[in-house]
């Protein structure tokens, strides 16, 4: 792709798409609060609905808060196969538009339809497209945002959530990223938002009077990121699948988890995002790591490799665990957890499709 060339990139993100699944398939919890996960008094919400977010219910908000917030709230165990099964059917639709999809998530993918095998010019019609087909077919609803950039899609997807779509044209990016505040900047966490709020960097206007020396010294090499993205720069592409050095998945707590079972379940939709990976891509793996992030922040892992490719969900679970084990007991609580999959292998999958189809005039 040439340098001038202007990418169209959609960023399609399910609405609660776990709590959405639990909705459709049992109709009694429809239109009613809804949370995945854990009830138990140490319990951590994996996904809410939207009916339940109304009450500020959020994933990774322990169990105990979620219901003070939400009386009603329902709870309802994952069903992670279901889950993935799903997240098939939607990226095979994902797959008549366009061999460069790059998930992120179970839930959530980019995908650049610069060409495409429908040969369609708009990159809204497509992402339009895609929402419909995916309604039809699995009776959910998916948000889309369509620009030039990963960065600049992935913010217009969360625009008009829930089932709804918003484009960032190229003249528009630098006026849109102006007016946001940075903690809605993907890659700005709570921690570096409220670091830049002491520095006097409230929105993206702010952040575009920062130099890249000063935004470097500040925030070490997330500096130079920071530095592109005020100015609504981001030339990564959307890297199809392909063999990776690892695959890793990981979640930030609100509140501290002390407790083995809860540490657990706090670890599950991380396990659960890396075998499905392994399971798309034909990737398998020998060594499984737990990354643990401690309330001070303080940072450690702890791996295990086996002497073979990894053979089933149940024994990267059962390794997980006790990895988890041997950590207690605790010196502190754990503010994040996350696991990986690493030592790499692959076997006659053809991983990476480069993309096909004739160059089209933009339209976004």
């Amino acid at each position: 792709m040439g340098e001038n060339l202007i990418r169209k990139i959609i960023h399609l993100d399910m609405d609660a798409f776990y709590a959405s699944v639990e909705q459709r398939d049992r109709p009694e919890l429809r239109g009613r609060p809804v949370a995945v996960g854990g009830a138990r008094e140490r319990g951590v919400v994996a996904a809410a609905s939207y009916e339940a977010r109304q009450y500020g219910v959020r994933s990774a908000m322990p169990s105990t808060t979620a219901l003070r917030k939400c009386p009603e709230l329902i709870f309802v165990s994952p069903r992670f196969e279901v889950y993935k099964e799903v997240s098939r059917q939607i990226r095979a639709i994902f797959a008549e538009y366009t061999p460069l999809i790059e998930p992120v998530s179970l839930d959530e993918a980019y995908l650049d339809v610069t060409n495409n095998l429908k040969e369609v010019a708009s990159a809204t019609q497509i992402a339009r497209e895609i929402r419909a087909k995916i309604l039809a077919e699995t009776q959910l609803t998916a948000s889309a945002g369509i620009s030039y950039n990963k960065f600049l899609a992935k913010l217009a997807s969360d625009y008009r959530k829930p089932n709804g779509q918003f484009v960032v044209r190229p003249e528009q990016g630098l006026q849109f990223v102006e007016g946001l505040a940075v903690g809605q900047f993907h890659g700005v966490g709570p921690v570096t938002a409220a670091k830049m709020n002491r520095l006097g960097i409230f929105t993206g206007a702010d952040l575009r009077l920062q130099t890249a020396e000063f935004l470097q010294q500040q925030f070490g090499k997330a500096g130079q990121y920071y530095f592109a993205i005020a100015r609504a720069e981001d030339h990564r592409p959307v890297v199809a699948d392909r063999l990776r050095k690892s695959v890793g998945s990981e979640t930030t707590f609100a509140q501290d988890l002390t407790e083995l079972q809860d540490l657990l379940d706090g670890l599950q939709p991380a396990i659960a995002e890396v075998w499905e990976y392994c399971q798309r891509t034909g990737v398998l793996g020998r060594t499984i790591t737990v990354k643990v992030k401690f309330a001070d922040f303080q940072q450690i892992t702890r791996s295990r490799s086996t002497v073979g490719p990894l053979a089933s969900l149940a024994v990267l679970e059962h390794v997980c665990r006790e990895l988890v084990e041997g950590l207690l007991p605790l010196p502190k609580g754990v503010r994040l957890l996350g696991a990986s999959l690493s030592n790499l292998s692959t076997g006659e999958q053809a991983l990476g499709t480069p993309p096909g189809g004739r160059q089209l005039t933009l339209a976004f």
